[in-house]
């Protein structure tokens, strides 16, 4: 990846993680949880995707799910999502033994951005917050600022640079205040600069009791919000390893706060 220089009108300020929060050295199964997984597996056919995954996932932390393709990272954010159910093994998710149940609050991100290249970026999210009857949202203009973009840019989404429409694809993800962000490769062809800023940005979404699951293959950009490294090998958990937030929890992650033109 090339290195841009940052997006017009860009200021840089910290945002701090948690300061009493301690080193772990492992994940803690006494500590609330947002989700958890029991045993669970995934087949399609004869090919198991995931084999045995047992996790608990606690608020106000970063899990950064590491493996190569086809180790099983996108199931597992869509059994947590409740796109999939498991073939073997229980889910839950706020208490909710079907996750799908609990969807209102869990935000997904998936590779394809899911928005209308022909609408403007407030069009979209105008459009897609009328699909939480019920749940009070984010107005589109807020969850547009909390990602840096300005919400009176009027320029077709398909017009967009790929870091404008990764930050555009999170704000939709941010637009139902969900307490589960699950991150399908966010960092996905952008640039270095950008993909810094989006870190910073969900630097600052979990120190909110959120839970963010991200997968990447560019474990140094998630590293800084890392408070556990998961990686999957043929489906299963090869290691759970403590990140670099949960080693040095009073370490500062700059923000780059860009509004873009």
């Amino acid at each position: 990846m090339t290195q841009n220089a940052p997006e017009a009108g860009s200021t840089t300020h910290p945002i701090r993680p948690d300061l009493d929060r301690p080193p772990h050295a492992r994940l803690d199964h006494t500590q609330p949880h947002n989700a958890q997984l029991n045993q669970v597996s995934k087949l399609f056919g004869s090919f198991a995707a995931l084999r045995q995954v047992s996790l608990t996932l606690e608020p106000s932390r970063c899990y950064v799910v590491l493996g190569e393709n086809g180790a099983g990272k996108s199931t597992l954010l869509r059994i947590l999502a409740g796109l999939l159910r498991p073939t073997h093994g229980t889910v839950s998710v706020f208490g909710e033994s079907q996750p799908h149940e609990a969807r209102a609050r869990i935000g997904y991100m998936s590779h394809a951005p899911m928005l209308y290249d022909e609408l403007t970026a407030e069009e979209n999210l105008r459009y897609f917050s009328s699909l939480y009857p019920g749940r009070p949202c984010l107005t589109p203009a807020e969850a547009l600022r909390q990602v840096g973009l300005d919400p009176k840019l009027d320029r077709l989404f398909g017009q967009y640079s790929q870091g404008m429409r990764q930050r555009t694809s999170l704000a939709r993800v941010l637009l139902s205040v969900p307490e589960i962000l699950l991150l399908d490769e966010p960092f996905s062809n952008m640039d270095v600069e950008s993909a810094r800023q989006m870190v910073a940005l969900l630097a600052g979404f979990r120190q909110s009791d959120r839970t963010i699951v991200l997968t990447t293959h560019q474990r140094e950009l998630a590293a800084p919000i890392a408070d556990f490294v998961i990686t999957l090998h043929a489906g299963r958990i090869a290691s759970i390893t403590p990140g670099f937030a949960a080693a040095n929890p009073d370490r500062h992650v700059a923000h780059t706060g860009s509004t873009a033109q």
